[in-house]
């Protein structure tokens, strides 16, 4: 049927009708979209001439939805004829274009069947009629020119390397000259509405760069030159004004996973919604906008499915994909850059995507650009145009159907059956292009070249010409963009500035903001419950502790030791936020950038919704905590704690989400914050009073707004305190009858002649507190408050750059391999593939094939029979295979193929024996006979994810593998020597130095082969080799595995859809399709003619002449989204010939396998290496990497450093009196605290690293666990006692102890102390699946016993949790430390500590207190007074430690003994918890219910 040019003839087009672009108007759907929910721009005057692209059925991706939605419309379309016209003609202006609709009679619902396209033409009608304006968006650039920074290293950086103090020097010289370099340069073209764009390009060749500029994404470079119009507006107008036009799409789709897909697409429309529309209320407009979109695309099913990521379960890949290209549609965007969308998605899924994107381009007749890997044929006829990008240059850019041609004509040739797209890049290739044969001239080779050859061409003069009218037609047109000026303000709210890029008001933006937050929480609901029992649970620890508090002197200390830590606990548990706010700063970039709402909007609706929940939290803990502990029993005195607690809470929110928007990456936020918690908590004022602090560093007080909380909480409490004096002096045997008037309390704040002291007295004279403070320091909290959020809001909407990773190649320092590629970007390329990367494998081809010769041939059948696989879900079993048949012989290139779910890397798994759970049956022969012992370990399994220790090089994963791998008796030189070998078979060699974690996705590929090889397998199994790879490297792994058959090599590999060319490299196939069923299994044939042969005999359509096999065979069987098949292809398969010669051949090779002596067992025991063997090689792998892994090893130091010299300083020189005797306690306290931070941060490298095991290495049999978890404990040992020893330094003279007793200090504190706290961390995170857990856990557990050490809440009050009191390691860590630096010494009283005793007349202080200080201590400052005597309370700190915190000199070393034993059992904790969490297979539940069953 011709394209309908007149949208009059729309009436003529069917239900069932294609709707292809329309050159002169708008297609049908898009007169839907644009007039009802106002998501589109068309109708513009004739482009210049050109091929229309396929297009794409209105619903295609659900017809059923789409049928009921021409239902809906045909009620919405009744009720529009029914309303007066003058309610009807809006006179308003919108985003749409004059049209040529013809006048015509509204369709009724009485005209007979509904009709979607006449519906849709009525309301175009209807938009016309209301005078509604419309607008659209082209882009046109010319000279472009894209400079970025260039690299400043490409070695390795080690510790020695951060350390060389040439380094700053480096680091000053590249910030005053950066290099830099061109990444593009010498573009030109245009796009116009309704066009689409495909831009090729190997990785690193520009693609990103070349999508981001045009969508007006410039921040990222040095800088842009050249000129980029987008119609008649500069970049600078459009990033002002209308950015929200434009849009940049990631290749990762990033959403908030707890959201809906509903609610994601509700809340863009909600922001984009314009204030003009037709006879629709917003809310209206918002539903119909999403219901449209979510049917079209054929998200029905899913829109109430949470959209989910890597960790919550939700939509499927390409569902998100299709949530994503929806989200911009709603936003309305009129250009739109997506950049490599298809990647890891298979190809029938791909096509999906870019259907999806042919579909939306018609209907709303935007501008869309498209970067993609791999792109297949039916994929590739979607587009109108393509930009072909070498190296930074513009080697093409014009119509998509003359380009395969153009460079035909300039002297290369396609490979046979090689798809469009892959030629096009393959000739950017050096070592890819193919040269014609009867072609006389010289083509062009380099990239100058290249563009050179095309601005001189036919095609080029023609995109100059195209380029030209798009200039005459939209640039310099003053009415056009006045029109489009006037199109935006009318969609403006009529509180937004008409000169803003965002359309509605801040209001509402905020409004929507508070709804999206609430709807965030409610999908993570569960982690609100568990911060609410968390709160619940630390109130009910710290209350039970405290548990009602005596009216008493003796409770005082304890009373304020409550109130810090309620306070504390509240206001610290925000800093869990940090990483949160990190991984939602991309979506909120990218929406920023669309002009959905101000990012500090974002800040202000996540801090009020906070508001109520965090009043709800605080509410619940203060009630449990406050009547536990029995505070003051008065309603104001509660609610004002509750208060200050609440409002502190806030405030500390305020504080850690500052600190997140002010750096680019988690990694140095939560160091800074760590940081702040520990100043914050010294000085508070708690654990040093005001007036101990030194005065250099005091005032640091008045800057904590903890301090001014802890303030008023004190003095709230304490001002109708009058307590009993819980110790008179003097009192006891001798003075029961002495008057009051004789006798004193010790407490500070006692008066002579009282036996009550004054709580408000005593906190004034302890901590210089006033009660008059109270509400002063109210406001002062607020203003902290009011002031973090401010500073919140300033930061977030102008710092929200997420930290990139650099694409440069690091190499070994040392090595003498020079950077292939030494040349990096700030921008988000992908790894630089220039012709230095692929040159040396060309190069050693030759040695590779000699290589291979002289590798050991494989002479191994392995076979399979009737493999079934079930595995328990929710409800029953499901069957994963189906009785699947096949063999691998050797020297045979193998492919497993089958639609996404059909089972391919499950059979993988279970021909590899690697599945966990569920029932396998059926047989697996190794030459007809069962499979040895070791099977696993003579296999090799390439894993789709490249799994490696990212700090090793190439060189040293491949000897890692060799050494553990291949058995003990092979000699290290000969393996060695192995290596070489195998660096050359895999075109590693000059990659053989460079670090593993900097290779781009081919060498990584590469590597991952090779670490197979060196085990010399007789077996490889590879999943998905060639996901995510452009199509030459994607070309270069499957001639590298065709040259491994050639070999000898047995190779089974799964693949996605492959190009025509990849397809026929493998010599056999194995079709499976859902549920794990055989279609196909048998030789391809020449150009794949026995494989369709097979399919078109047994009922399958015809395979036309350029169709590629892959895709035609799972079209035929009716894989992907929307094939379907009338042919049981399972049942046909059984019941062909190929079946039974196939049982027929599997006879045959059972029999001859038989004949031959059964394949030997290499391995005699479980790994082929001892065990010290394997612990040694991991020792040495685990200390290089830590060497190379500077940021963890300087973050250990810098961590040490800090908190010594603080907490150090903040101690200076403690006294010896009572209060400077606590201030030494509490310097070993606060050195205790360090731990925390110093475990979270070894648990990474820790579950890294078993990662590492239990992804690859595990499999493989390489080593056993225990050798991993003793190489990690010890490898950890040395450098954390290197990281307290100087801590120790820079602490323990700053804290005055003596120096006589520093050598037992430093052997618990620095050097038993390490040990603990690496054991504990590594013991929490042996039972953690994740580092988030994990510091959770060890957070949670350190609380406890940070709670019972008898610091915060002395001995003799602890009550019933004394047991708890014995069971905590820091009890004796800390009896230790101070029983044994602060016994057995005098205590000399500051004056404040002394207390006046008034004398009986005519005795003397030595005569009237004698007795009493025999019995219970203490001395007098001056014996023979008489009138009154001063006393202090203790004369030693043994008699102070003991009585204040049962703490004594004599049990340091049992203390110690103890204390190493807890070190023991934290180890043995390692291995037993990676054991049953995580070696054992089931439940540690079932595990313990069966050994309960077997004793019974």
């Amino acid at each position: 049927m011709d394209s309908p040019t007149d949208p009059t003839q729309l009436e003529s087009v069917e239900e069932n009708d294609t709707l292809p672009e329309l050159p002169l108007g708008t297609s049908t759907a898009a007169a839907y979209i644009g007039a009802a929910i106002h998501n589109a721009t068309f109708a513009q005057p004739p482009p210049s001439p050109r091929t229309p692209a396929q297009a794409v059925n209105v619903d295609y991706f659900d017809p059923a939805g789409v049928g009921e939605l021409r239902r809906s419309m045909s009620r919405v379309s009744e009720r529009s004829v029914l309303r007066p016209r003058s309610q009807r003609a809006l006179s308003v202006v919108s985003r749409h274009a004059p049209s040529d609709v013809e006048s015509e009679a509204t369709v009724a619902a009485t005209d007979g069947p509904f009709d979607f396209e006449k519906t849709l033409k009525s309301v175009m009608r209807r938009i016309d009629e209301s005078d509604i304006t419309k607008r659209q968006l082209g882009v046109a650039f010319e000279n472009l020119r894209v400079v970025g920074l260039g690299a400043t290293a490409t070695y390795q950086p080690t510790m020695g390397s951060e350390l060389n103090l040439m380094k700053f020097a480096d680091i000053v010289k590249n910030a005053r000259h950066p290099s830099v370099r061109d990444i593009l340069s010498g573009f030109e073209g245009c796009v116009k509405p309704g066009e689409m764009l495909l831009v090729l390009g190997r990785p690193g060749a520009g693609c990103t760069t070349l999508l981001k500029v045009l969508a007006n994404q410039r921040s990222d470079y040095h800088a842009v030159h050249g000129d980029v119009l987008y119609d008649s507006f500069t970049p600078e107008e459009i990033a002002k004004q209308y950015r929200g036009d434009i849009q940049y799409c990631p290749e990762d789709d990033v959403h908030f996973a707890t959201l809906t897909v509903r609610e994601t697409l509700d809340f863009a429309a909600k922001t984009r919604t314009p204030h003009t529309r037709i006879h629709e209320s917003r809310k209206d407009h918002i539903r119909t906008i999403t219901d449209v979109i979510m049917t079209v695309f054929g998200l029905r099913h899913v829109k109430d499915t949470l959209v989910g990521d890597a960790r919550v379960r939700g939509v499927s890949g390409g569902e998100k994909k299709r949530v994503s290209i929806s989200e911009v549609l709603t936003s309305r965007s009129l250009l739109t850059s997506w950049d490599n969308s298809t990647r890891g998605l298979d190809a029938s899924t791909a096509l999906e995507f870019v259907r999806a994107l042919r579909l939306a381009t018609d209907i709303a007749h935007v501008s869309t650009i498209v970067s993609i890997y791999q792109a297949g044929e039916s994929l590739y006829e979607l587009f109108d145009k393509v930009c072909v990008i070498n190296e930074g240059k513009m080697a093409y850019f014009g119509p998509a159907d003359r380009a395969r041609q153009y460079f035909i004509d300039m002297g290369y040739e396609p490979a046979n059956r090689q798809t469009t797209a892959d030629f096009l890049v393959a000739v950017t290739d050096a070592h890819g292009r193919i040269f014609r044969s009867d072609f006389d001239g010289v083509p062009p080779r380099t990239a100058d070249e290249f563009a050179e050859y095309f601005k001189r061409s036919e095609l080029g003069r023609l995109n100059k010409e195209d380029l030209e009218s798009y200039r005459e037609q939209f640039v310099g047109q003053p009415d056009k963009k006045d029109i489009y000026r006037l199109s935006h303000r009318a969609e403006h709210a009529k509180t937004t500035p008409l000169n803003s890029p965002y359309i509605i008001s801040i209001p509402m933006q905020a409004r929507a903001l508070m709804l999206r937050r609430l709807q965030i929480i409610k999908g993570a609901i569960a982690t609100q419950v568990i911060q609410i029992m968390s709160f619940v649970l630390q109130a009910i620890i710290i209350g039970t502790i405290f548990l009602r508090v005596q009216n008493s002197t003796a409770t005082f200390f304890s009373q304020g030791g409550v109130l810090f830590f309620a306070l504390l606990f509240s206001a610290l548990s925000t800093m869990a936020e940090i990483p949160a706010l990190f991984i939602q700063r991309p979506i909120v970039l990218r929406h920023s950038r669309a002009a959905m709402y101000h990012p500090f909007v974002e800040a202000l609706a996540l801090t009020l919704v906070d508001v109520p929940i965090t009043a709800v939290t605080i509410i619940i803990y203060c009630i449990v905590l406050y009547f536990l502990v029995g505070l003051q029993q008065s309603a104001g005195q509660f609610f004002i704690f509750l208060l200050f607690i609440y409002i502190m809470t806030l405030t500390m929110k305020g504080w850690f989400r500052s600190l997140a928007a002010v750096f680019r990456s988690p990694a140095p936020a939560q160091a800074i914050a760590g940081i702040s918690v520990l100043v914050l908590t010294l000085y508070t004022g708690y654990s040093l009073p005001q007036p101990y602090m030194i005065g250099a560093l005091r005032w640091i007080t008045y800057i904590n707004p903890l301090k001014y909380a802890f303030e008023a909480l004190i003095v709230n409490q304490f001002h109708t305190i009058n307590a009993q004096c819980a110790s008179l002096i003097p009192s006891g045997p001798g003075y029961e009858n002495v008057s009051i008037t004789n006798q004193v309390c010790t407490t500070v704040g006692s008066e002579p002649g009282q036996a009550t002291v004054n709580g408000l007295r005593y906190v004034e004279l302890s901590f210089g507190y006033s009660y008059s403070h109270l509400w002063r320091n109210f406001g002062v909290v607020v203003a902290f408050g009011i002031g973090f959020t401010c500073i919140l809001l300033c930061l977030s909407e102008y710092n929200l750059r997420v930290a990139g990773d650099s694409s440069v190649t690091l190499f070994k320092r040392g090595s003498k391999t020079q950077a292939v590629d030494s040349v990096s970007t700030n921008d988000e390329e992908k790894h630089t593939s220039s012709e230095g990367e692929t040159g040396p494998i060309v190069v050693n081809l030759e040695e590779a094939r000699k290589a291979m010769e002289a590798t050991p041939e494989s002479k191994n059948t392995f076979s399979f029979e009737n493999l079934t696989y079930v595995v328990p879900v929710h409800g029953g079993h499901r069957k994963l295979l189906d009785g699947v048949s096949g063999y691998v012989a050797p020297g045979k290139l193998t492919a497993l193929m089958g639609e996404s779910g059909a089972g391919k890397t499950t059979l993988l798994n279970v021909l590899s024996e690697r599945t966990s759970g569920g029932v396998v049956s059926g047989s697996r022969f190794m030459n007809g006979q069962s499979l040895p012992s070791d099977f696993r370990a003579q296999t090799g399994y390439v894993q789709q994810m490249d799994t490696h220790l990212p700090t090793a090089t190439v060189r040293e994963a491949l000897l890692f593998s060799a050494q553990l791998r291949q058995p003990a008796s092979v000699s290290l030189a000969e393996k060695e020597a192995y290596v070489e070998k195998c660096l050359k078979m895999c075109g590693l060699e000059s990659h053989a130095d460079a670090v593993v974690g900097s290779l781009g996705v081919e060498h990584r590929k590469r590597t991952t082969i090779g670490v197979e090889l060196v085990a010399k397998p007789s077996l490889i199994f590879l999943d998905e080799p060639t996901s995510g790879l452009d199509s030459q490297s994607a070309w270069a792994i499957v001639c590298f595995l065709r040259s491994l058959a050639d070999s000898g090599q047995s190779i089974v590999c799964t693949i996605h859809q492959p190009s025509a060319e990849l397809f026929e490299v493998f010599d056999r196939l194995l079709l499976l399709r859902k549920g794990g069923q055989t279609v196909y299994f048998g030789d391809l044939g020449p150009k794949s003619t026995t494989l369709i042969n097979y399919f078109q005999n047994s009922g399958g359509r015809q395979c036309g002449a350029a169709e590629n096999p892959a895709e035609y065979i799972l079209d035929v069987i009716g894989a992907g989204a929307t094939a379907t098949s009338d042919i049981d292809w399972n049942e046909a398969w059984k019941k062909s010939d190929f079946a039974r010669n196939l049982v027929t051949e599997l006879d045959d090779i059972h029999t001859e396998g038989r004949g031959r002596p059964p394949v030997e067992v290499v391995l005699k025991s479980s790994f082929a290496t001892p065990w010290l063997f394997q612990v040694g090689t991991l020792i040495k792998r685990d200390l290089q990497s830590h060497w190379r892994d500077p940021s963890y090893m300087l973050a250990k130091m810098g961590v040490n450093i800090a908190g010594g010299l603080l907490i150090g300083f903040t101690f200076f020189k403690a006294k010896d009196g009572i209060q400077g005797t606590q201030n030494k306690l509490f310097a070993i306290f606060m050195s205790t605290i360090i731990s925390v931070p110093l475990s979270n941060q070894l648990q990474v490298p820790f579950i890294d690293m078993r990662s590492i095991y239990e992804i690859r290495e595990r499999h493989s049999s390489m080593y056993s666990w225990t050798a991993l978890l003793t190489s990690q404990i010890l490898v950890e040992m040395p450098w954390n006692i290197l990281g307290s020893t100087i801590y120790f330094l820079c602490w323990y003279w700053t804290v005055a102890f003596p120096t006589d007793r520093a050598g037992f200090t430093y052997l618990v504190l620095g050097v038993a102390f390490p040990l603990y706290y690496t054991t504990v961390g590594q013991a929490v995170a042996a039972m953690c699946p994740n580092v988030e857990i994990a510091a959770l856990v060890f957070s949670f557990l350190f609380s406890f016993v940070l709670s019972f050490n008898g610091v915060l809440q002395p001995f003799r009050e602890l009550g019933w949790w004394r047991w708890m009191y014995r069971l905590s390691p820091y009890t004796y860590l800390i009896e230790a430390l101070l029983g044994q630096a602060v016994g057995h010494s005098e205590i000399t009283c500051a004056p404040v500590e002394l207390v006046k005793v008034e004398l009986p007349s005519g005795q003397t202080c030595d005569q009237y207190l004698g007795n009493f200080i025999n019995t219970a201590g203490g001395y007098v400052t001056s014996p023979n007074a008489t009138g009154s005597c001063e006393y202090c309370a203790y004369r030693t700190t043994d008699a102070f430690l003991g009585e204040s915190f049962n703490i004594s000199y004599s049990n340091h070393w049992r203390d110690f003994g103890i204390f190493c034993a807890f070190i023991i059992f934290n180890i043995a904790c390692i291995f037993l918890f990676t054991y049953l969490f995580r070696i054992r297979t089931g439940s540690v539940v079932g595990w313990v219910k069966k050994r309960l069953v077997r004793r019974s």
